[in-house]
């Protein structure tokens, strides 16, 4: 699957959620997220912008834990960050961590956020709000499969463009002076 992904960065929380809420959008996501990042030793997937992934999922709407195996790699960086997604949902986090080890892949890094999501036509509307000692600020992620689409919920939202950025977050933080404590490049 191919995802067009923008972040809008610079955000007041009470202002996007009240926004949310006059739209009236469905919230599909409530949820603690426990994201541990893979690469090989070499790190040649996060050289290319790409990453294997152990995701655990606390969801708060439906009282359950799910975990998923995920590869993603960039295709694109340009107007938005185009992403090749490969998920799966499978039994066993601690399962799926020695799979990816047995293939030679290492833990570089663990990233715990919490995250709410909103459904817009095909689209949804991420707000992601991280450990601070990985991300001290809040932010908008909008993953669509239209670039018409992803511009109509920036828009709803009450920004522009030029408010988004397809960088990924640790560019952002970089370019904050933010050191991240977990894997770059992705």
């Amino acid at each position: 699957m191919k995802e067009l992904e923008t972040k809008i960065i610079d955000i007041d929380l009470g202002s996007i959620r009240a926004k949310i809420n006059s739209l009236n959008l469905e919230k599909v996501k409530c949820e603690n997220q426990i994201n541990n990042i893979f690469d090989f030793p070499n790190k040649s997937l996060l050289s290319k912008k790409g990453y294997a992934r152990v995701r655990s999922v606390e969801d708060l709407l439906n009282n359950k834990v799910k975990y998923y195996m995920t590869t993603k790699k960039m295709i694109s960086q340009d107007k938005f960050k185009v992403m090749e997604e490969v998920e799966i949902e499978v039994n066993d986090g601690d399962e799926a961590i020695k799979l990816f080890q047995s293939l030679g892949l290492e833990l570089i890094g663990s990233i715990k956020k919490y995250r709410e999501s909103y459904k817009y036509k095909n689209s949804l509307i991420e707000i992601d709000i991280n450990d601070e000692s990985f991300c001290p600020f809040p932010y908008i992620e909008v993953e669509t499969s239209t670039e018409e689409e992803l511009k109509e919920v920036v828009e709803l939202l009450g920004y522009t463009m030029e408010d988004t950025s397809s960088k990924t977050i640790y560019d952002i933080l970089n370019e904050k002076g933010i050191s991240p404590k977990s894997p770059s490049g992705i």
